[in-house]
């Protein structure tokens, strides 16, 4: 991800740094120096904030609440508050005034994003605790000059601009998230790695060889492919649940162990439903549906929690110089960082969804009992690792869901507009064009005053930011449609090996030559190629990965229709074979297949989570994080309306199609967001 633009030390720090001092913004003074360096729109908040009396008695810390006490942390969560503030006050919070000032409000996020990054940690393990006077200075006013070691100093404005940059080593707390990743991973690949023979294909004990598959169910690849769209789709909708209990109720932490207990349920009741006898006596589906309801839970409440709990455990947010062993100086970037972390997080996953691996083959030399109880055994694993981490963890208490406050300010400026179209007075801009619809959610533009404005539990800031979100998150339009390329892996990928000369591997295997390919280019990407473009002043920035991204999920589905013709041309199924295969072809052509949506990953993927984290304003990261996980859902959506084309002869012209769809989004996706990588520094400073 392109780095951030930031100041040097003697100037005001960029959002988020921990050393920023919370001052009253009367006393504020900005150089045009200052104000250049920021995006417009910033510029205009913060010129707009510094001229606003505060409505703050002069004797209150900004830290403080009304009744003296120290405001909590803030939490960059999915679809949570990142503040430790909630929401803007009601009336009676402010005087009996009916607005928010904007000062208060700039100076409330200010206060959050410095005490989040000196949140303490309760030694005991348990969560968030209140911290002693002193401490609560030191939040109040934190000076990351303490944080330089001897061989570290803060850049010059030159530096800035000049300097290599480079990322930071892992926090230990990241790391302990990382391997609780793997694991829970590696259970969940365990389990759905089977599952397309497990619907698919009838119970055949004892099945082995190239010409019958194990199975469970028999209900045809049609009915495997609709499940497990199903499932995808399930396990995509449900962060948004575990993200509202996480961030209204339980906190990031508790969440996630407690989802995991759920998802400790649905593995044993796959298990048990998997053994012959249960098989036999029909228990197979329903017990397969019942577990992936209950998974899906599982997941959904990890999934929410964990990708922004990594990232937010690196808390040094300015850019210093460090020197080396070897005496030369480089940049020590956050964003840069940021992005290292996702690319190891991402790799764990891979490394963890090699799992399949052995799975597939407990499927195809044991049963599948076998095969669903090594996922199980690893998930309590997994919840040890979670758990040993406690005590290094960067936590924060609930704070409200910001998702559920952004869909009501969404609602109230629906019903300002028709008011005020109602009413013949639309709101126009400094060039008389009509302003967007979002505009008529500030309390500052309201219609009617009252109760629709008490109902308003937000101030200007808060739109603005909501209208930067939503703009950073159109890049995520073309997202479906990948998802849908992708999610071929675990369906009709895997029947396609099926129909193919195997040479008595299992079908349901091959699919991992992705995760080993990604496990052995994400260290390449991270370490040789991102750093080595950046050596030499050619960044690969965000909209040309996603969009190369794009190109490669395109060129594997079109080759996967390739290998699906050269299939359906050889004996002795030919058309069919499926049901008179396999084919005489070996299953080595398909290999090329997984390798191009490994590399489509690394650009797509890893970057849209990387971009999701970075590019919104920090209490909206959430907003971007769930629009970013949605569109997982729309993929499988998508997938649903292939299903009556995933079957013999009609397999050619789905692959076919599905690249051609893709291979004009990434034409579109071009076209109409390149421009986003020419404000990058920009759109950082937001």
């Amino acid at each position: 991800m392109e780095s951030k633009d930031m100041m040097s030390s003697d100037t005001t720090p960029e959002r988020g740094a921990a050393s920023s001092d919370i001052k009253s913004t009367e006393d504020t003074e900005l150089s045009s120096t200052q104000l250049d360096s920021m995006s417009p729109n910033r510029k205009g908040d913060l010129i707009e904030e510094t001229r606003s009396p505060s409505s703050r008695p002069p004797d209150k810390p900004a830290a403080l609440d009304d009744a003296g006490h120290v405001r909590k942390p803030d939490s960059i969560s999915l679809f949570g508050s990142s503040s430790g503030y909630s929401g803007s006050p009601g009336p009676a919070d402010y005087g009996g005034s009916m607005m928010k000032s904007p000062t208060t409000s700039f100076e409330i996020i200010k206060q959050s994003k410095s005490s989040f990054n000196n949140e303490k940690i309760d030694p005991d393990g348990g969560d968030c605790y209140e911290e002693t006077p002193e401490s609560q200075e030191q939040a109040l006013h934190p000076n990351e000059d303490n944080l330089l070691a001897e061989n570290e100093r803060w850049p010059t404005d030159d530096e800035l601009r000049s300097m290599r940059r480079v990322g930071d080593k892992l926090p230990i707390a990241a790391i302990f998230i990382v391997l609780t990743e793997f694991c829970e991973r590696f259970s969940y690949y365990g389990v759905t790695g089977p599952f397309q023979n497990y619907i698919q294909n009838p119970y055949r004990p004892g099945a082995k060889g190239v010409h019958q598959q194990p199975g469970a169910i028999g209900g045809g690849q049609q009915k495997a492919t609709a499940l497990s769209n199903f499932f995808m789709f399930w396990c995509y909708l449900t962060p948004i649940l575990g993200a509202i209990i996480a961030d209204q109720f339980l906190g990031k932490f508790k969440t996630i162990f407690y989802f995991s207990l759920v998802y400790i349920i649905g593995f044993s009741i796959l298990t048990l439903t998997s053994i012959p006898a249960s098989i036999r006596a029909g228990g197979a589906l329903p017990g397969l549906v019942i577990a992936m309801i209950i998974i899906g839970l599982g997941t959904g409440g990890i999934k929410s929690n964990v990708s922004p709990m990594v990232a937010q455990q690196y808390t040094r947010n300015r850019p210093f110089v460090r020197r080396l062993k070897n005496g030369k100086e480089v940049l020590v970037d956050r964003d840069v960082t940021v992005q290292s972390i996702f690319n190891w997080f991402y790799w764990a996953i891979n490394v963890g969804s090699l799992s399949a691996i052995a799975t597939t083959e407990l499927e195809h030399n044991v049963d599948f009992w076998a095969a669903y109880l090594l996922p199980t055994l690893m998930f309590i694993v997994c919840i040890f690792i979670f758990l040993a981490g406690k005590r290094y963890y960067v936590k924060a208490p609930p704070n409200g869901s910001i998702l559920l406050k952004a869909f009501k300010a969404i609602q109230m400026a629906i019903k300002q507009y028709r008011i005020a179209r109602k009413q013949n007075r639309l709101l126009l801009d400094e060039n008389g064009k009509k302003v967007g619809f979002l505009e008529y959610a500030k309390p500052s533009n309201m219609l009617e005053s009252g109760e629709m404005l008490e109902k308003a539990s937000w101030d200007d800031t808060f739109i603005n930011q909501l209208q930067r979100t939503l703009k950073a998150c159109k890049v995520f339009v073309c997202y479906p449609v990948y998802w849908l390329c992708y999610g071929q892996m675990s369906n009709n990928l895997v029947s396609q090996a099926a129909q193919m000369n195997t040479g008595g591997i299992p079908n349901d295997i091959i699919f991992n030559v992705d995760a080993i390919m990604l496990i052995i280019l994400i260290p390449l990407f991270d370490r040789v190629i991102y750093p080595g473009f950046r050596k030499i002043g050619m960044e690969l920035k965000p909209i040309m990965r996603i969009t190369l991204g794009f190109i490669f999920a395109a060129a594997a589905m079109a080759y996967a229709a390739i290998v699906q013709h050269l299939i359906y041309k050889t004996p002795p199924g030919y058309e069919y074979a499926s049901r008179d295969g396999p084919n005489n072809i070996t299953v080595a052509i398909q290999v090329p297949t997984y390798i191009m949506i490994a590399i489509s990953e690394i650009f797509a993927s890893i970057t849209g989570l990387e971009y999701a984290y970075t590019k919104a304003p920090d209490q909206m990261k959430s907003i971007v994080m769930a629009l970013f996980l949605v569109t997982n859902c729309g993929g499988s959506i998508l997938g649903f309306a292939f299903t009556s084309l995933a079957k013999d002869p009609h397999l050619v012209q789905m692959f076919a199609i599905i690249a051609g769809i893709m291979g004009v989004f990434l034409v579109l996706f071009w076209l109409v967001f390149n421009k986003y990588d020419k404000n990058e520094h920009q759109e950082n400073q937001i």
